[in-house]
């Protein structure tokens, strides 16, 4: 039934055509016209009984990097704004692994991550649903200047985690990894199954349990490589980030597919908060995409004019394991 609660148009025949109706058409016409004033009626009558009774809260589920960044605040206080909601919104900034699974259980209703292969495996359990995908960017390599592992001379990103796993071997490298089932972490364990290697246990291989930022920091005091999105590592790189480099970019292995979901749990399932998700849908997917190319030109790109190019990166990447 909460579906049946979207907004949509109704689509009206010409001046003077409606008396010429059949009469079953004229009988669906007025029946459907009823049916959306009492289901505008009983929307803005239950918005108004949440109002009264104080429950204004949606829980939303974001990963680290869209925090950090500053684009979920922004999205959230232009939407409210633009759709004058006095609903609030209750942030969990996690990674992506823990932010789908506040999604999948309740805990969170709305959900924005970077991990196609884990949110695959939620959608074919039938426990979120997709609302769109409306950006992308890059994770790329980054490490000391010198780059003991030669990384930046790397033909791929397999290659350079080969090289980072020989340098670390001889005690001339360290890898700083997430260790938290983000969308980075789970790229990072990707790129290692690719390689073949396991690292796991070695004492050049350090984990940080900590977001993006907090792991960029810690890579530059040891001067060790890291795998981050580029926008985190642009949002530190003048002020904080001395002692470390973007190394290498990989199209092909790299690419980084941010998607917003609806919790599809029993706590989610009521006429208010499919409503106020599908609304914020629509204005992540139109006002949202020219609020990222103004205010996060280079560290965050909005999906339009690539939808199609970046809906087949993420089916690809769902793949990886």
């Amino acid at each position: 039934m909460a579906k049946l609660l979207i907004p949509y148009a109704i689509l009206l025949s010409r001046q003077g055509e409606v008396s010429y109706m059949r009469p079953k058409a004229l009988y669906c016409l007025i029946l459907t016209l009823i049916t959306a004033g009492m289901l505008g009626f009983f929307i803005g009558y239950y918005y108004r009984e949440v109002n009264e009774v104080g429950v204004r809260a949606i829980s939303i589920s974001t990963t680290t990097s869209l925090y950090q960044l500053g684009v979920l605040d922004a999205f959230l206080n232009d939407f409210r704004s633009r759709n004058n909601l006095s609903i609030q919104f209750n942030v969990l900034a996690k990674g992506s692994g823990e932010a789908l699974r506040l999604l999948a259980d309740g805990s969170a209703c709305v959900g924005f991550v970077h991990a196609p292969s884990l949110e695959h495996q939620y959608l074919n359990q039938g426990r979120i649903e997709r609302l769109a995908i409306f950006a992308y960017n890059e994770f790329i390599i980054v490490g000391p200047p010198d780059d003991p592992a030669n990384v930046s001379r790397a033909p791929s990103a397999i290659e350079a985690f080969k090289r980072i796993h020989e340098a670390g071997e001889k005690g001339l490298a360290k890898f700083i990894s997430r260790g938290d089932m983000s969308g980075t972490n789970v790229r990072e364990l990707q790129l290692w199954n690719l390689t073949g290697l396991n690292p796991e246990g070695r004492p050049w291989y350090l984990k940080s349990g900590q977001g993006m930022a907090q792991t960029l920091l810690m890579a530059n005091d040891l001067k060790a490589y890291t795998l981050t999105d580029v926008g985190s590592y642009l949002n530190l790189k003048g002020s904080r980030l001395g002692n470390i480099v973007e190394l290498l970019r990989d199209y092909n292995y790299l690419i980084n597919v941010y998607s917003m979901y609806l919790s599809k749990a029993p706590s989610c399932d009521n006429p208010i908060t499919w409503y106020v998700a599908y609304k914020l849908r629509d204005y992540v997917m139109s006002e949202g995409q020219e609020l990222l190319s103004r205010r996060f030109e280079g560290l965050i790109n909005p999906v339009k004019g690539n939808e199609s190019l970046v809906e087949a990166a993420w089916r690809s990447l769902t793949k990886l394991s």
